[in-house]
């Protein structure tokens, strides 16, 4: 049940009945005993016009409303708020059951999309982590999740790479080179070649050409340099434990066969025009400062193509052929004018109507002095290297609060406090800002972080083990007596409300900050009813398996492992 959701309905049917309709009721968040606060939006101005004060209009709102097994005191406060404190038995009820799913509906998420000329970097965090955990909670509402992994392995820079490999020997091409072991020290290779060599640049090139010819050889070597970046790139999602998965890879040069079709769609639709060579579509609400309208470039002067015109063909594809009813961009701010472009590109030539397109941009991951973050390995960025860094410092974490762990076993736990760590830190910020990347912050074992989290989830595990309790035997619901196993299911009950919320807005802090305020709910209620000597042992059990299940689906959902020690 999404408890804030029918509390408002059954107060926007009583505004209904005194006089107000469609005056929506906000709800507000989960308090104390109470559920919070509803101001009715636009209530003042109604109960101007019906004549009323503001409190009066409010307590004829609870006189009509439909209250009965939901509601077991309801009051007036301040200026015409309503507080509401929900039922107990409901609360019992709902702390029990699981996520229910809503109807599917596909949904596409663009997701990491890195560049396959370079080993992934830093960056290419944020992207990767955003949207798994979005992918994961829409599949978890019941939604037909279809992602798709938009790596760059086309265009001219790969005619070096692919030059570089031809003239390194069979050795390389047999897939065993240690050269390409090491993709950052071949890219650097073979940029360095490429500037200084101007017979390799003229090989280079000829490898491009040959390239968007089809040229059966050197696709083949193309392909080879392709599958061995891709599988760097899975090791790290191997690492960083993301679902993404090598069929969801869909680049680049899976639609180089559509662009020509593009210009030509486009052009018989009216909308190209020719600006220094150039194929262009000029949108009126695209002017640069002295008001000229800036185009959008489909096809460049030489014939070759720009980012537009394969997002376009990318755009198409997903709504004809994958027929997403929802598709989730999940790119940094900087290419917030691109998205625009795009999306009105499409509306232009009549592409996805009735598809939601939403370009969703995050900030970046600064270090202490404002700038990006780097790893500590000489000024590198690789992702791979914060990964191990933030393994091993866990690992010191791990030996130091439970030294008795044996070497397998303290190895599990710290990839999964370290990476959670990483993961959360990021997530649990709004991602539209920037933030800056602490170590000290993010390992902590108090405040909103996962090691906190996960030390809440394993502290009921060692309850369970200590009341030799298997949890999967418990059933039925908890009685509530205290005021905090009122709030412990309060806010257990919050979890659906929670999932839809991220779901619409593609902000994954929300989940984490309802995480935190569940381990929280839990500690409060853990330091103040005692559970295995009281005479309320079942229901407090009970209470403990939904709390270790919210919170091990919760950090589930957000890509982070849950352990049993810590």
């Amino acid at each position: 049940m999404n408890l804030r959701k029918e509390l408002a309905e059954r107060l926007e049917a009583g505004l209904a009945q005194v006089g107000a309709k469609g005056v929506p009721a906000i709800v507000g968040p989960a308090t104390r005993l109470e559920f919070g606060d509803y101001q009715a939006n636009g209530a003042l101005a109604a109960a101007k016009r019906l004549g009323l004060k503001p409190r009066d209009l409010a307590q004829r709102a609870i006189d009509a409303a439909d209250l009965d097994g939901i509601v077991d005191r309801c009051e007036v406060t301040g200026p015409g708020f309503i507080s509401l404190t929900v039922a107990d038995e409901l609360l019992a009820e709902a702390s029990t059951t699981t996520t229910r799913p809503q109807i599917g509906r596909v949904v596409v998420v663009d997701y990491s999309h890195p560049n396959l000329a370079k080993e992934m970097q830093v960056h290419h965090l944020r992207s990767t982590i955003i949207g798994d955990a979005v992918a994961r909670v829409l599949e978890a509402l019941g939604c037909e999740v279809i992602r798709q992994n938009h790596v760059g392995d086309w265009g001219t820079g790969f005619g070096r790479l692919v030059a570089h490999l031809n003239d390194i020997g069979a050795a390389a091409h047999s897939g065993g080179s240690s050269a390409l072991a090491d993709l950052e020290r071949f890219y650097a290779e073979a940029s360095a070649r490429f500037e200084t060599d101007p017979a390799f640049a003229d090989r280079a090139r000829q490898v491009v050409v040959d390239l968007q010819a089809g040229d059966p050889p050197t696709l083949a070597r193309w392909r080879q340099y392709i599958d061995l970046s891709l599988s760097h790139c899975h090791a790290v999602y191997d690492a960083l434990g993301v679902s993404l998965k090598p069929e969801h890879v869909r680049g680049e040069s899976a639609y180089n066969d559509d662009l020509d079709g593009i210009v030509a769609d486009l052009d018989a639709k009216g909308l190209l025009a020719e600006s220094d060579g150039a194929r262009c579509v000029f949108l009126d609400e695209f002017k640069g400062k002295d008001g000229k309208v800036v185009p959008v470039i489909v096809r460049k002067s030489d014939g070759g193509y720009l980012y537009h015109s394969t997002d376009l063909a990318a755009l198409r594809y997903r709504a004809d052929k994958l027929r997403a009813k929802r598709v989730l961009y999940i790119v940094d701010a900087r290419q917030s004018l691109h998205f625009r472009q795009l999306f009105a590109l499409a509306e232009a030539a009549g592409y996805g109507t009735g598809v939601s397109f939403e370009h969703h941009p995050f900030g970046a991951m600064l270090g202490a002095d404002g700038r990006p973050f780097k790893t500590r390995r000489g000024g590198g960025t690789r992702l791979l290297d914060l990964l191990q860094e933030a393994t091993a410092r866990a690992r010191k974490l791990v030996r130091k609060k439970n030294p008795e762990l044996d070497s397998a076993a303290m190895d599990a736990v710290a990839r999964a406090v370290g990476i959670g760590a990483v993961k959360y830190a990021d997530l649990s910020k709004n991602r539209t800002s920037d933030y800056v990347f602490d170590w000290q912050a993010m390992l902590a074992l108090e405040g909103n972080t996962a090691p906190y989290l996960q030390y809440a989830y394993a502290r009921i595990q060692s309850l369970f083990a200590k009341g030799g309790v298997d949890p999967s035997s418990l059933s039925g619901k908890p009685t509530l007596r205290e005021p905090e196993e009122h709030a412990l299911a309060l806010q257990l009950a919050r979890f659906q409300e929670t999932l839809e919320q991220v779901a619409a807005t593609v902000m994954p802090h929300h989940l984490c900050a309802y995480l935190y305020d569940l381990a929280s709910a839990f500690m409060r209620f853990y330091e103040s009813c005692p559970v295995l000597g009281s005479d309320a042992r079942d229901d407090r059990l009970l209470l403990c398996q939904r709390t270790a299940e919210t919170l091990s689906k919760g950090l589930g959902l957000l890509g982070i492992d849950t352990v049993d020690r810590m």
